[in-house]
């Protein structure tokens, strides 16, 4: 989708978690997934840091380093965060932590134990490092979208709100750009104070 170039450009890191997908076993499906939802979702011009890399716990921290200090304001990465021995994303992000934000991990918990009881095993954590946000998002496609942007019902209407709505408000409040939503997509939440009108070009 075209973006509006009278917006802030905004700098984004992805991050696909898999040593079988970093390795050529299989194709990595996190990396475009991600890309496309979030075209969709904004209408700002997107610069993407996108890096495959393996389950290796030092490795996922300093790739999480080298993506703040390029300047991307927000870095979502996918895959990683089970109980599983080699799941270690978790353990990584909280390692390059400022602050802890816990209510993306519970909120992405509420929307997967919708669909299956073992969402609970999930342990995606959220956290601010300088003045970007980092969220761990789940492996599959699917579930990235609906983490994201939240369930509605046969008539289009929400059911569970997804976790994007809160990214643009906490990138403002720690000093990012200012992200404008595709509110027909995925309509983001900021007190009125913070909102800045905008009609988007035809």
């Amino acid at each position: 989708m075209n973006a509006d170039p009278s917006l802030d450009t905004v700098r984004i890191g992805i991050v696909s978690i898999s040593d079988r997908a970093s390795s050529g076993t299989y194709e990595d499906k996190g990396l475009p997934a991600l890309r496309e939802w979030l075209q969709q979702a904004l209408h700002n011009p997107l610069v993407f840091e996108a890096r495959l890399i393996p389950d290796e716990q030092g490795l996922i921290s300093q790739t999480l380093i080298d993506l703040v200090d390029a300047g991307c304001s927000l870095v979502l990465t996918t895959g990683g965060t089970g109980p599983a021995i080699r799941d270690v994303t978790p353990e990584a992000t909280l390692a390059v932590a400022d602050k802890e934000m816990p209510g993306f991990g519970e909120q992405m918990r509420q929307i997967s134990l919708r669909f299956v009881p073992t969402a609970i095993l999930s342990r995606q954590v959220a956290v601010i490092r300088g003045n970007s946000l980092i969220i761990n998002l789940p492996g599959q496609p699917k579930s990235i979208t609906e983490t994201l942007g939240g369930l509605k019902d046969a008539q289009g209407d929400s059911l569970v709100d997804g976790i994007f709505a809160a990214v643009p408000y906490c990138i403002d409040l720690i000093g990012g750009p200012y992200m404008q939503t595709r509110d027909a997509f995925c309509k983001a939440f900021r007190p009125k104070t913070a909102v800045r009108p905008y009609t988007a070009p035809l």
